[in-house]
């Protein structure tokens, strides 16, 4: 022990400068003496194994932690989402039918919206975005049924390496997308389809056409996602999808009484106002949410949502005004929609004048189409779903091909080149044509050999919100 002292002596004296240099000038002999002590302790001493550097076990590395900024974002952006159905495509739907259907409208959109959300729970994520096997290139698997595996822990991936989400958020934020695409189609049945049948031809439509798709064109693996196909916040797997089976079940369904003769105007373009507007507020969550993380792509998603949208507005307007002689609010909203849908397969990926042309276009394209295009055709697409969305994103998902080069302000892709990317894009919209008019079809002839599709003629002259659902929306 005395050993000891003198060592800790020793290592305080050394640690004051002045009194080591005063001895190494005054007694190098003493200082000998005690180094020699110092050692001989040291000597005594056990000493620590230590394993050398190399052989220590290297450390895992740790997991992602999803950044509470992305997951507030990605929360708001469902709840934005939802807006845009209930009630956004509520009031702009019960705004353009007549007053006695103004609740069947309200009606179907909200079920709609209930049904797919359990739906999309009990297996539609897990077939969307499962690992199918055999089978990946089109549809998913069963692993996560009814949300197996899933905790508050468990985390799903972005677009960038190393950053995550928590899967519970991207599970809700993907169950709006589902639920707004089978509520879209209501538009074009509305005021004649009976409600029992469009609940069941939601179930079937929902699982053969809408989770295909989705998974095709988003999940890994599927045939579209590896094929290069770009679709950035639903261009094809929402609006091409909804919009083809609105106007095959317009076709089965017949024309509306009276369409083509009487006049079937809106009963309330203040509602439709309404719900436009509230469409192009939630349209945010729907493409800047679309980005997954609150980050830069996000924000070009977020400006290209308004300026597309302006420009489809002012586009339809003026069309119109030199058409007709006069602009319309409803011209307006509806250009507004069409921008929306036409910026939606491209807001994170073209430029803001990139964005403004996708726009522009849309606006006039979309207006030949509700109008020119039905006319030409003869089919009663009630409220213009296929006009507006069919022809909107077939609109945004071509021009997105050709607005993602870097040449003309987009973000690029690896290895791109314009003519090829075209062709993928159309590809992607041939295949989603064929496959939803298909299902479709098939969907809406089963329903209507069995318990048939349409209400009766005096049901439909009475008005659904009566004969279907024994309720008014106003006192007469």
């Amino acid at each position: 022990m005395k050993k000891l002292f003198a060592s800790l002596g020793l290592i305080c004296a050394l640690g004051s400068p002045g009194l080591a240099l005063a001895q190494d000038a005054a007694a190098p002999v003493e200082d000998a003496a005690v180094v020699e002590m110092v050692e001989a302790v040291a000597a005594e001493a056990p000493v620590a194994e230590v394993a050398p550097a190399e052989t220590a076990p290297a450390e895992e590395a740790a997991a992602p932690v999803p950044d509470k900024g992305d997951t507030a974002w990605m929360m708001v952006s469902t709840l934005l989402v939802i807006l845009m159905i209930v009630p956004g495509v509520a009031l702009f739907y019960g705004g353009l039918v007549r007053a006695k259907n103004m609740l069947s409208v309200l009606t179907q959109v909200m079920a709609i919206f209930c049904l797919i959300s359990i739906l999309w729970a009990a297996y539609g994520y897990s077939l969307a975005f499962g690992d199918g096997g055999g089978m990946n290139w089109a549809i998913g698997d069963l692993a996560k049924l009814f949300l197996a595996g899933i905790t508050p822990g468990s985390t799903a991936a972005t677009f960038s390496d190393g950053v995550v989400i928590p899967e519970f958020t991207f599970v809700a934020f993907q169950l709006t997308f589902a639920a707004i695409t089978v509520a879209l189609i209501v538009g074009g049945l509305a005021e004649r389809v009976k409600f029992s049948a469009l609940l069941v031809f939601a179930v079937l439509w929902f699982t053969f056409s809408y989770l295909p798709i989705a998974h095709m064109v988003w999940a890994a693996g599927g045939y579209l996602f590896e094929a290069g196909d770009l679709d950035f916040a639903g261009g094809t797997v929402v609006h091409i999808n909804a919009g083809i089976a609105a106007l095959v079940g317009a076709i089965v369904l017949g024309k509306r009484i009276g369409y083509g003769h009487d006049a079937l105007p809106p009963h309330s373009l203040p509602m439709t106002m309404i719900g436009a507007s509230l469409l192009w507020v939630g349209w945010f969550g729907f493409n800047a949410g679309s980005n997954l993380e609150a980050a830069g792509g996000a924000t070009l998603a977020f400006i290209n949502t308004i300026l597309a949208t302006a420009a489809a507005g002012l586009s339809w307007m003026f069309a119109e005004w030199a058409l007709r002689g006069r602009p319309s609010m409803l011209g307006v909203a509806s250009g507004v929609v069409a921008g929306l849908v036409a910026i939606t397969p491209a807001a994170g990926l073209v430029g803001p004048m990139g964005g403004i042309v996708l726009g522009a276009l849309a606006g006039v394209v979309c207006l030949w189409g509700v109008t020119g295009l039905k006319k030409m055709v003869g089919y009663d697409d009630s409220l213009d779903v296929f006009g507006i969305h069919g022809i909107g994103g077939i609109i945004g998902a071509i021009g997105t091909g050709i607005f993602v080069s870097p040449a003309l302000g987009g973000v690029g892709v690896d290895g791109y080149a314009m003519a090829g990317q075209v062709v993928t894009q159309v590809k992607g919209v041939l295949i989603t044509v064929a496959w939803s008019g298909v299902v479709s079809f098939v969907t809406f002839k089963l329903i209507d050999m069995t318990m048939g599709l349409r209400v009766s003629e005096e049901q439909e002259r009475e008005g659904l919100d009566t004969a279907s659902h024994g309720e008014r929306a106003y006192s007469m």
